[in-house]
């Protein structure tokens, strides 16, 4: 971030990190929420050295061209404001800035074709960082996916967003989780139905469950299935 930059002349250091390529899942955090210590306790321990450094870089109030000769330091406080959003967005008012990036479709669409293009929100599956990185959780299907990057940009962790986060989302906005529920898929040969015994199909569960219900549709409606972690 330069601070030369007619570009981000005035941009606030959290309104650069919200617009890098790969970060578009984030969403920005109030100052006042980052300002109340109380909101920060426990993160001291993963920034033992250089904690008060990152968060006085992420609250401006150090010079942004001095953070551009420290790359340790700016990585250090891009990986605290991580930590930092992750909280944030289980608050009211983070929930409701999410909500509005939910409704843009700004998380992407289920890679299910039986979802239909389903909206889906960030997941990680721990709350501690350096485990794995963040996927996204169709709230339609119930399954959770690996998200496609454009190329060249590096997945974030998990751990800012939270295993937490989608299901009080939709526990929060029920209005916005789906109605219908899925339609599932059920292979055929040459238009008949296959057995849910057959060795080919028998990994299959959701199968076994429809398995007594006569049909010719080429999919019905139910439980969905997706293939978790694409």
């Amino acid at each position: 971030m330069s601070s030369g930059s007619e570009d981000t002349e005035g941009e606030s250091w959290v309104q650069w990190f919200c617009s890098l390529k790969g970060n578009e899942f984030f969403c920005e955090v109030e100052r006042s929420y980052i300002e109340d210590g109380f909101n920060l306790y426990g993160l001291r321990t993963f920034f033992p050295g250089n904690f008060q450094e990152c968060l006085d870089l992420i609250l401006d109030r150090v010079d942004p061209d001095e953070s551009e000769d420290d790359e340790e330091k700016t990585q250090a406080a891009m990986r605290l404001y991580g930590l930092i959003h992750a909280r944030y967005i289980i608050t009211s008012h983070g929930l409701t800035t999410m909500l509005a990036k939910y409704r843009g479709g700004e998380f992407g669409k289920c890679p299910r074709a039986l979802c239909w293009a389903q909206p889906v929100v960030p997941i990680g599956s721990y709350v501690d960082p350096n485990h794995e990185h963040v996927k996204v959780f169709c709230p339609r299907c119930g399954e959770v996916y690996t998200p496609v990057l454009p190329s060249g940009v590096e997945p974030v962790d998990g751990a800012f967003f939270g295993p937490t986060f989608p299901h009080l989302f939709f526990m929060t906005f029920e209005h916005d989780s789906p109605s219908v529920s899925p339609q599932k898929y059920v292979p055929r040969v040459f238009g008949f139905r296959v057995n849910s015994s057959s060795p080919s199909v028998s990994h299959l569960s959701h199968l076994k469950a429809s398995s007594s219900s006569a049909g010719g549709a080429d999919a019905v409606p139910g439980e969905g299935n997706g293939a978790a972690d694409r």
